[in-house]
């Protein structure tokens, strides 16, 4: 254990975020994401759910300041529709970290799997959520 890490963070994650460069992306994705289908890199957070990941993530993680979003969910499929706690549950704990509020771009489910392939990392949680995946894309850290 490390002094300073919030305890979500595991080892492998931990690597996995200090490896990742600027505008590189990590899909926090539910339980219910086909994470091995889309990407080669996937850690396992199992039990975990994402609000907690983002209190323990973004602490140490600058979101990317030079795009127009740097966080996306994925929109409901048609006849489908969200449940608005989830992002409330979320924006808890991004705004806590970030600030000003950052913008939450919605994907179509289908843009949102091409954007799992090409993201740095995929961590499935232990998130029951329906539409509950997110990405974040990494900004440049501060000297």
């Amino acid at each position: 254990m490390l002094k300073g890490i919030h305890p979500a963070i595991s080892p492998d994650l931990l690597a996995v975020l200090a490896r990742m460069g600027h505008g590189d992306e990590i899909v926090l994705a539910d339980a219910h994401f086909p994470g091995e289908t889309f990407n080669g890199r996937v850690l396992r957070a199992d039990g975990l759910r994402i609000p907690v990941l983002l209190d323990a993530i973004l602490p140490l993680f600058v979101l990317d300041q030079y795009v127009p979003e740097a966080l996306f969910m994925m929109q409901a499929v048609p006849g489908d529709s969200l449940d608005p706690a989830v992002e409330a549950a979320y924006r808890v704990s991004i705004e806590k970290h970030v600030q000003p509020k950052p913008a939450i771009k919605r994907v179509e489910r289908f843009a949102f799997y091409e954007q799992a392939k090409k993201a740095f990392a995929v961590v499935m949680t232990g998130e029951t959520a329906k539409y509950g995946n997110i990405v974040l894309k990494k900004g440049v850290t501060p000297v």
